[in-house]
């Protein structure tokens, strides 16, 4: 008995840790690379209760990333059609080589603000596209690309 407590307890906990996500997922990038022409699409459902939000960028790069940044494209389509495009610039890596973000083996994650303090004007299906605007057309070392929405406290 004691052990089921203390798993719904640890079931809980980790829910709880995370209540302020609205939406988070990765897309997969394969080991051809990330084609410059390719983009990780996102669809975030915003409900309409007019709740400040953090939008993040999340990268996992390998070892083996040829730079130490990346500038990535975006464009966002609210549910009536309005686009938002805009360019950004992450470092991932200090000028000593040392990568940054948290690491297992051979894989670096890092988690990006993009825009703090967002309100999303109108309910509906909000929709992410990502591409990679580096000057590589096959651009190898990225191993996945996220997208994470919060409610801001």
């Amino acid at each position: 008995m004691k052990n089921i407590l203390r798993g719904i307890a640890i079931i809980l906990l980790i829910v709880a840790c995370d209540a302020n996500r609205v939406y988070e997922d990765y897309k997969f990038i394969g080991e051809e690379g990330w084609h410059k022409d390719s983009a990780a699409r996102f669809q975030v459902p915003v409900d309409s209760s007019g709740s400040s939000h953090n939008v993040y960028i999340n990268i996992r790069n390998k070892g083996n990333y040829p730079n130490s940044n990346i500038w990535l494209f975006l464009e966002i389509v609210s549910p009536q059609g309005k686009v938002l495009t805009d360019t950004v610039e992450y470092i991932l890596a200090e000028k000593s080589g040392k990568w940054r973000g948290s690491g297992i083996g051979d894989l670096f994650d890092n988690q990006f603000l993009y825009r703090k303090n967002v309100h999303f004007d109108e309910p509906g299906e909000y929709r992410f596209a990502i591409r990679q605007g580096m000057r590589a057309q096959q651009l190898k070392g990225i191993h996945d690309i996220g997208l994470r929405v919060e409610k801001q406290n």
